[in-house]
């Protein structure tokens, strides 16, 4: 007899996979047993994607948020977008989820010996132009070139500082049973824009990737004076990953809806062909947003007026229930399933 696997996915390794940095469990495991405990402090503890520091005054005293992010893309440029608009949509949009406005931006770059000048001038203008489209400025930066092969091309770090000039705390600990989930528009197309250059599949529509600054969107909804309790954008691990996240942090449950949850018809005969869950396919200018659900009609209104949120929709809620952590989606049949975290990725390199 052939020996037998046990089918439970492995969940210990020595050496770093892939999919340690997919959104999906293997890189949640990598934080809880890595990061977090080396630099526990309260700040990191929050787990968002900011983070928000009270300066001089105490509680009451201004706020900043700071975060950063690296981009290692493949390929670089892709249809709706380049590593340089991810490299500044990417922060600014983690520094609007905590509900700051962005203001500066520090850029590294990380060259590999033998890159084209003139794609590293495509990908300074790009930053340049997006920097100006999410109003920030890019005001500090570094450069280091590596030895051919031993990089992949570009890499792009970006770090980033925004004011929080309100009074909420926009968090996962914030979030409250019966608060209403808003999407903010259609998911899965900045993977399927990416995969299909990488793969070189051709499909009958040109699908092209959401990335967006999504700032503004959240400006206006902070502005209308909604009681925004968290905010979360949906890049790797998809809407699937950012909602489980903020689940467990919160420790409550949630319920999705599937036909409430916009998806183009093009990209989701990509993902059947693929055999891709869009629930799992990274989004660079999507967000969902918890707030109070007796506010759910006019915050869904108030994204409407904005044109990173012209799709947006209810697409679930929150409650106590008695396993804190579980997601689940309502199906289109009507049936209902468990909604996990991925043990690897579906996708690698999309941002």
């Amino acid at each position: 007899m052939s020996d037998l696997q046990c089918p439970i996915p492995k969940r210990d390794y020595d050496r770093v996979l892939t999919a340690h940095g997919g959104g999906g469990r293997l890189m949640q495991q990598l934080l809880a047993d890595i990061f977090f405990p080396a630099f526990a402090n309260d700040l990191l503890g929050r787990r968002h994607d900011a983070a928000v520091l009270t300066l001089e005054g105490g509680a009451a005293g201004p706020r900043l948020a700071f975060t950063t992010d690296s981009y290692v893309i493949r390929p670089l440029f892709f249809p709706g977008g380049s590593i340089g608009h991810l490299a500044v949509y990417g922060t600014v949009n983690d520094l609007a989820m905590a509900g700051a406005r962005p203001l500066v931006l520090s850029a590294g770059f990380i060259l590999e010996e033998g890159f084209p000048i003139e794609e590293l001038q495509r990908v300074v203008a790009d930053m340049r132009d997006a920097a100006a489209a999410a109003q920030v400025q890019i005001v500090t930066g570094d450069t280091k070139v590596v030895e051919h092969g031993r990089e992949d091309g570009l890499y792009v770090n970006t770090a980033g500082i925004g004011a929080i000039e309100h009074n909420l705390t926009i968090e996962p600990q914030s979030v409250r049973p019966g608060d209403a989930i808003i999407l903010s528009g259609d998911i899965a197309r900045h993977g399927i824009a990416v995969m299909s250059v990488r793969e070189g599949l051709e499909f009958e529509s040109a699908i092209e990737s959401d990335c967006a600054p999504l700032a503004g969107l959240v400006g206006d909804l902070l502005a209308e004076g909604l009681q925004v309790h968290c905010l979360r954008d949906l890049t790797r691990g998809g809407l699937a990953a950012g909602v489980i996240e903020i689940a467990q942090t919160a420790g409550l449950q949630v319920h999705l809806r599937e036909r409430d949850i916009p998806v183009r018809d093009d990209v989701l005969g990509a993902c059947e062909i693929l055999g891709l869950d869009p629930l799992y396919v990274a989004n660079e200018g999507r967000c969902v947003a918890f707030v109070p659900a007796e506010q759910a009609d006019r915050a869904v209104a108030t994204m409407r007026s904005h044109p990173a949120g012209a799709a947006a929709t209810v697409i679930g809620h929150v409650t106590a229930g008695a396993d804190p952590g579980l997601v689940t989606l309502e199906t289109v049949t009507g049936t209902s399933r468990v909604v996990d975290l991925l043990s690897g990725e579906q996708l690698p390199r999309i941002c």
